[in-house]
C-alpha cells in the first residue's frame, strides 16, 4: 500500500534537516523542504566560492552551509538527515547520527515511498538508461502522463505533488539508490549483472545484494524482468515474491519476450523486426524485450513497433556524432565498463578505432582483451588506466600474433587527433573508455561533449 504524501509533509514539518551534497539533485530537494517547513542545513566539501551563486541562493532562502574539506564534523544533532547516492550508510558519520537517533534517507527513498503513481523501475550493469528511455517513450506514445528520472531526468521528490495515481514513472536505478532501497517498485527490470562500481562497494556479492533491492520489497502483484541469458539475473528468478518474466535474445520463450530469426517476439507475437529498429545491436534488442515486458499490460503492439523505429536512442550511448573525411566517429562516452565497450563495438560490421582509458574503477581489462580484440582496428589510450590496459592487450597480442597498434596519448583531444591520422575511409572511430571519466571529467557526458566537440571542430 503506497504512503500518502501529507504523512511525510506533517512528518518533516520544523524538523532539524541535513542534506548532505549540494549537487544537481539535491538542491530542488532543499527547496522543497524549505517549503514544506523543515529547518534545513547543507553540507558540501566545496567551498562557497566554488559553490557560486548557489551558495547565495542558498544562504537567501535560510538554508544554513557547512562547507569545506570538514564539512561532515559539523553532522551532529539532525532529526532527518538525506544523504547522497555514493555515500555508504556504515561511513562512521552515519553510524553515529544514526546512535543519536536521526532517521537517515535519500531523495530517492523518500520519492518510492511516497510516490501516486505506477513505479517502473530499471537497473542493471548495463542498458538502464536505454531501457529507461524506451519504457518511457513506449508509454509516453500510448497517451500516458509520464514522468521520467532517478539517475536520468530531474530529481522527482519536488514534483511528488504534481504526480496522479494514473501517472507513470519511470526510474533508472543505480546499485547506489538502490543500497538502501526498502519500499516495494511495481516493476522491475534487472538488464544484466557484471562487475561494475567495485571501488565504491565491498564486492561484487554486495554489489548484487544492491540491486535485488529493486524487487525485494515487491508484493505478489509485482511484475520482475530478467535477462535469461545472464546467469546472475537469470538465478533471481526463484527469489520473485510475485511474478517474474524472462526476456532472451538467445532462445525462443513462449510466455516471455525473446528474439528469433531476425524478429523480436512478445509472448508468441511478432512485434517488429530486427531490421527496423533504429539503434543498433544485439544488447538494444535486449533493452526492446525487457521494456515489452515492462509496459505489456498498458502498451499496444502497434506502439511499441512506432517506437522500435523512431527513437534514435540516448546521448553518448553509441551516437554518431559525424563523418569526416569517410571516417565515422561514434561517441559511446556511457561506455564505463569492459563488457559495455565490447557491447558496443560488437554492433559494427568491421573493426573500428577504439579510444579508451579514464580512471580506474578497479575492474580487470582482460575481458576487454580476451573477447575484444578481433573488433579492435586500432586502438588509442589515454587517463590514469592506459598503461593498465596496454598491459592486457600486450599479453593477448603476444599470445594470438596479432596485430593491433597501440597508441598512448595525453587526453581526450590527443587521442581525437590521432584517430583521425592513421583512420583511412571507411573506418570507424568509436570512443567507448571502458573507464569512468573522474580522472579528466566531472562525468561521462562532459566527456562526450568533449568528444563531440572536439570531432565537430575537425
Amino acid at each position: 500500500m503506497k504512503k500518502n504524501f501529507e504523512e511525510f509533509k506533517q512528518f518533516i514539518k520544523n524538523k532539524k534537516t541535513a542534506v548532505v551534497g549540494i549537487g544537481v539533485s539535491n538542491i530542488p530537494l532543499i527547496y522543497f523542504l524549505i517549503e514544506l517547513g523543515a529547518k534545513v542545513t547543507a553540507f558540501d566539501k566545496k567551498t562557497e566560492e566554488q559553490l557560486g551563486n548557489t551558495a547565495e541562493e542558498l544562504k537567501r532562502k535560510n538554508v544554513n552551509l557547512e562547507l569545506g574539506e570538514s564539512y561532515l564534523d559539523n553532522l551532529k544533532g539532525f532529526e532527518v538527515i538525506f544523504k547522497s547516492p555514493s555515500m555508504r550508510i556504515d561511513s562512521k558519520t552515519f553510524i553515529k547520527a544514526k546512535e543519536e537517533g536521526a532517521y537517515i534517507t535519500s531523495e530517492m527513498e523518500e520519492f518510492v515511498r511516497y510516490c501516486p503513481g505506477k513505479i517502473y523501475g530499471i537497473t542493471g550493469s548495463d542498458g538502464k538508461t536505454t531501457t529507461t528511455s524506451i519504457v518511457y517513450n513506449l508509454l509516453k506514445e500510448q497517451g500516458y502522463n509520464t514522468w521520467v528520472g532517478g539517475n536520468i531526468g530531474n530529481p522527482l521528490f519536488s514534483n511528488i505533488e504534481e504526480i496522479k495515481e494514473d501517472h507513470k514513472v519511470v526510474l533508472e536505478l543505480s546499485s547506489f539508490q538502490l543500497m538502501t532501497m526498502d519500499s516495494p517498485i511495481d516493476t522491475a527490470i534487472v538488464t544484466n549483472i557484471t562487475p561494475n562500481h567495485l571501488d565504491m562497494h565491498k564486492d561484487m556479492q554486495e554489489y548484487i545484494d544492491s540491486k535485488k533491492n529493486i524487487f525485494k520489497y515487491q508484493g505478489e502483484n509485482g511484475l520482475l524482468i530478467l535477462n535469461r541469458e545472464n546467469d546472475i539475473t537469470n538465478s533471481f528468478v526463484k527469489e520473485a515474491n510475485g511474478r517474474a518474466e524472462l526476456f532472451s535474445s538467445k532462445r525462443v520463450i513462449e510466455n516471455g519476450a525473446y528474439y528469433n530469426e531476425g524478429k523480436l517476439y512478445l509472448k508468441g507475437k511478432e512485434v517488429c523486426s530486427k531490421d527496423e529498429i533504429v539503434i543498433q545491436g544485439m544488447h538494444n534488442i535486449e533493452n526492446y524485450l525487457a521494456a515489452f515486458l515492462a509496459v505489456q499490460e498498458e502498451v499496444d503492439i502497434s506502439t511499441m513497433k512506432k517506437v522500435a523505429s523512431t527513437f534514435n536512442g540516448v546521448a553518448h550511448r553509441n551516437e554518431f556524432v559525424r563523418e569526416v573525411d569517410g571516417v565515422r566517429y561514434y561517441n559511446d562516452s556511457i561506455g564505463s565498463s569492459p563488457t559495455r565497450t565490447i557491447a558496443t563495438i560488437s554492433v559494427f560490421s568491421k573493426p573500428v578505432i577504439l579510444i579508451a582509458g579514464g580512471y580506474d574503477k578497479n575492474i580487470p581489462f582482460e575481458p576487454l582483451a580476451e573477447k575484444g580484440y578481433d573488433k579492435i582496428k586500432a586502438l588509442i589510450l589515454m587517463g590514469v588506466t592506459k598503461n593498465k590496459i596496454k598491459k592486457v592487450f600486450d599479453k593477448v597480442i603476444k599470445e594470438k600474433n596479432l596485430n593491433i597498434p597501440i597508441y598512448m596519448a595525453e587526453d581526450i583531444n590527443e587521442s581525437i587527433l590521432k584517430a583521425k591520422e592513421i583512420a583511412q575511409d571507411k573506418d570507424i572511430v568509436v570512443l567507448s573508455p571502458a573507464c569512468a571519466s573522474f580522472d579528466m571529467f566531472p562525468n561521462f557526458e562532459k566527456r562526450g561533449e568533449a568528444f563531440r566537440k572536439i570531432v565537430n571542430s575537425l
